[in-house]
């Protein structure tokens, strides 16, 4: 009779202890409260919405191939963000650096890759933006707080959501 009681009591447990996790709201996913310059740079940054609202601003006003609508962002040009890390640029950006590339990651592990150049307005009119604003508001939750808005390409596969860091990398002789 014990041995029954026992195995009721833990049964009802379990199960409720899974009922409990199912009727939990999800937590709202959000990115890191700052974001990380570092790798092949003379000043690494750590770098929080408050230090992007100190910096000089850039608006975009872009169509959203995911969301189909046409969204209003605001932030920093990377090409600043660069300069400020002391990664070269302009007429310091050719030779072996032309080889260098910047890994972008999100909170949530994606990754994508630009050239250094991308980022240069001495080699194209590049106005891809780390942006911590939309539609005049903060980033919202699964978005934010850091957006990376590269408005040019006719995919939006390299905006990336929850940037947590951009990594300079000199690829070696």
């Amino acid at each position: 009779m014990r041995r029954a009681l026992l195995a009721a009591a833990i049964l009802f447990l379990l199960g409720s202890s899974a009922w409990a996790q199912q009727a939990a709201p999800p937590k709202p996913s959000s990115g890191p409260s700052d974001f990380k310059i570092s790798g092949a740079v003379t000043t690494p940054l750590d770098l929080t919405v408050a230090d992007l609202k100190a910096m000089p601003r850039k608006t975009l006003r872009v169509d959203n191939a995911h969301s189909k609508k046409t969204e209003v962002y605001e932030g920093v040009l990377i090409e600043d963000l660069l300069q400020k890390a002391g990664v070269p640029q302009g007429e310091q950006l050719r030779g072996q650096a032309m080889a260098s590339y910047v890994l972008v990651e999100a909170a949530d592990n994606y990754r994508v890759v630009f050239s250094l150049a991308e980022f240069n307005s001495s080699f194209q009119d590049s106005e891809i933006i780390v942006a911590d604003t939309l539609d005049g508001a903060a980033i919202p939750g699964a978005l934010g707080p850091f957006r990376l808005v590269a408005p040019h390409e006719k995919r939006p596969a390299r905006w990336v959501e929850m940037v947590k860091s951009l990594t300079v990398v000199r690829v070696p002789n």
